[in-house]
């Protein structure tokens, strides 16, 4: 079963942050509550973490790509 990565929110005032650098590949394996991905927001760097032990089957948005808060970056199988 596929599991969308969404893009967490980290206050109140943030509505978007720019992905820095993932730190798994698609296909590798993850564990839930490991980091997987870096992004920059304006106030602070922070880690998305797996949500979901699985794989990483895609990654949907490229290092220097803005993205909105909830929106998906990555699908774990």
């Amino acid at each position: 079963m596929a599991t969308e990565v969404l893009l967490p929110q980290y206050g109140m005032s943030m509505h978007e942050a720019t992905i820095a650098v993932w730190l798994k590949n698609v296909g590798d394996p993850v564990t839930a509550g490991e980091a997987i991905v870096e992004v920059d927001t304006d106030k602070i760097t922070a880690v998305v973490e797996a949500p979901v032990t699985g794989v990483l089957a895609r990654i949907d948005a490229e290092p220097g790509t803005t993205v909105a808060v909830f929106k998906r970056i990555a699908v774990i199988e």
